[in-house]
């Protein structure tokens, strides 16, 4: 016997609260125009109209400009001196003029280790950018597929939500000849509720991922984004063919923050024998003119200045580049073994979504589909009861749902595996 404990007027709430969600989406998608695009369109908006890589490429022409200050040489200094007063009545001060020029010269190849380090500043930016591309290259296709799916989702309730009201319908007739009982009609009413609340929760989260893509590609706001995904492309691929230690090589190798790792283990080492060199004095050369020297006139002289190195020579700046050097080795040992955990245990999981993806029969969603149309029919001719077409329909919702489900995960699984190694090992 089955027992029924919701009432008419719970289910005219939820009934006018679903009604009012829908006919606000229903609005709003009215308004908005759908753009319809492949992951390969998607990726080609969001090279060109990203504005996170269009800032973060700004640093590399920022980087660059510091290389060409750093080639540069320092500007000679001229000096120019007037006699204003002097308490000798037969001399004319206003005669005497003295004249000098000097140069810096930097020692101990200063300027060149100030270029080395102005190139591998410029490396690094080229590093982030790329870093950079990746992460959002894997927000993207992930958003993607989620949408993707999320909308098969979709598309399954609102075929279910078609099929319920036309027997809810049927039924409703039925009760006003007194066929059936009420709880039957509210049964299936209180159901096409339900699957229309999970249908409104469903639009809620494509809603996000609806932004988020729009942002990331650089699209208009009151663009509505449809997936265009061949879901065959994703049978014929096979992780298990794919090797540990291929990944493993190709991330060691491609990864950009990985890259960045090393090259900051460069950059502070010569940083090291730069502050080892400024502690070196630089050359100031001079030249000078002076119209009326002691010496007499028109009397020209040339000089060197250098500092003298007693009290700082630079120990402080010394001791911080090599504390800054040691630490860098041990965050980019820290940095592979970070890798190496990650990707065998994402590795370790797309196997076990490859396997259990393998598993499926491919004619069992249709074979599924055909039977709970009959089911349908049987339940509207009265040949099984409601208990059984309930559980029966709950079962197969849940079976596409899951399939749906199991689908977005392996395909994340991959997408995360081309985003640990920096490669397309996945790319439908």
């Amino acid at each position: 016997m089955l027992t029924f404990h919701i009432s008419k007027s719970r289910i005219l709430q939820l009934f006018m609260v679903i009604l009012i969600s829908l006919s606000t989406l229903k609005v709003c998608a009215q308004k908005r125009d759908t753009l319809s695009l492949s992951l390969s369109q998607m990726e080609t908006r969001f090279i060109q109209n990203n504005l996170k890589l269009m800032a973060q490429h700004y640093n590399i022409d920022k980087a660059s400009a510091e290389l060409i200050t750093s080639k540069l040489f320092s500007n000679p200094t001229f000096s120019f001196s007037n006699g204003l007063y002097t308490k000798s009545r037969d001399t004319n001060v206003f005669s005497q003029q003295t004249y000098g020029i000097s140069q810096l010269l930097l020692t101990a190849g200063k300027r060149n280790k100030g270029i080395q380090l102005a190139k591998l500043n410029l490396e690094n930016a080229r590093h982030d950018f790329f870093d950079l591309l990746r992460t959002l290259k894997f927000s993207l296709r992930s958003n993607f597929f989620n949408l993707y799916f999320l909308e098969k989702s979709i598309h399954l309730y609102e075929q279910e939500i078609r099929a319920l009201q036309k027997t809810l319908q049927g039924f409703k007739l039925l009760y006003q000849k007194g066929n059936i009982s009420q709880k039957e009609v509210l049964r299936i009413q209180s159901l096409v509720y339900s699957i229309q609340t999970d249908q409104v929760n469903l639009v809620t989260q494509t809603n996000t991922l609806q932004g988020e893509l729009r942002q990331l590609i650089g699209a208009d706001k009151k663009m509505v984004i449809k997936p265009v995904f061949p879901i065959e492309m994703t049978i014929n691929i096979q992780i298990a063919k794919i090797p540990y230690q291929t990944l493993l090589d190709s991330a060691l190798l491609n990864r950009q923050d990985l890259k960045m790792a090393r090259s900051n283990i460069n950059y502070n080492g010569l940083n090291l024998r730069l502050q080892k060199a400024i502690a070196y004095p630089d050359i100031t050369f001079s030249l000078n003119y002076d119209k009326k020297a002691g010496y007499g006139l028109k009397y020209i002289s040339g000089g060197i200045a250098i500092g003298l190195p007693v009290f700082n020579r630079n120990q402080g700046n010394i001791r911080l580049a090599r504390v800054a050097l040691d630490q860098s080795k041990v965050l980019l040992q820290e940095q592979q073994n970070a890798i190496e955990n990650e990707l065998l245990s994402s590795y370790e999981d797309a196997m076990k979504l490859e396997n259990i993806y393998n598993t499926l029969d491919p004619k069992f969603k249709n074979d599924y589909e055909r039977l709970i149309t009959e089911v349908y029919k049987n339940y509207e001719k009265r040949n099984i009861s409601l208990v059984e077409f309930l559980d029966l329909y709950t079962s197969f919702k849940a079976n596409v749902i899951q399939t749906n489900n199991l689908q977005l995960q392996r395909i994340n699984s991959l997408e995360k595996l081309n985003f640990l190694t920096a490669s397309q090992f996945y790319n439908p």
